[in-house]
């Protein structure tokens, strides 16, 4: 497969960090999306700022080395609440103009195990409120990095478990994983799918 990234280099990327807004939400492992989107914008140097034409915070910047190379990136975390991320997905995508294939959607995956990492582009929710706004908003045919946080221990609803903070045993390796799902991003949107999965697809 061939993704738009070396088909269409000079499209923008629009990567959208899923997450609630709030402080009491913060650390919360359905915020995993926003902790990623807050290191690159640590990495590239710039500040979120509230977007005018949606409920969002955005950061325009360009990911990759210096020179043609590089690529022209949004980063988003919406600030509605997660189950209604794709009205501020699609507002975006249509005001900087990005192609649906390079929309970038970085949340937290319950199937698969604490820290690691998926991508892939397309594909169903899983019951994720915020892919099913989005889907619903602008269809499937976007890009997903799925960052594994692991079941609910014993009967824990997944509700409860997902808006809960991570573990002290998780957070100690925390940071480590939350750096290299950020470099998958930076993959993807600067290499494509089929390398970035084969770095980081574990």
């Amino acid at each position: 497969m061939t993704t738009p990234a070396t088909t269409d280099p000079a499209a923008p990327w629009l990567v959208v960090g899923l997450g609630n807004p709030g402080p009491g939400y913060a650390a919360n492992r359905h915020n995993v999306g926003f902790m990623v989107a807050d290191l690159l914008a640590e990495r590239i140097g710039g500040t979120f700022k509230r977007a005018q034409k949606a409920q969002a915070q955005v950061l325009e910047a360009r990911i990759g080395p210096p020179g043609p190379a590089s690529r022209r990136v949004v980063l988003v975390k919406p600030t509605s609440y997660m189950n209604l991320s794709g009205g501020p997905v699609t507002a975006l995508r249509d005001f900087y103009k990005v192609p649906t294939a390079h929309v970038v959607a970085v949340h937290d995956e319950l199937d698969i195990d604490y820290g690691t990492l998926r991508l892939k582009l397309g594909g169903g929710d899983n019951g994720h409120n915020g892919l099913k706004s989005i889907t619903k908003s602008l269809g499937s045919d976007y890009h997903r990095v799925r960052f594994g946080i692991g079941r609910p221990p014993g009967r824990m609803q997944v509700a409860d478990f997902v808006l809960k903070d991570f573990s002290a045993a998780e957070r100690k390796e925390l940071s480590y994983f939350v750096d290299r799902a950020a470099d998958a991003v930076e993959s993807l949107v600067s290499e494509g799918l089929e390398r970035a999965q084969s770095a980081y697809n574990s």
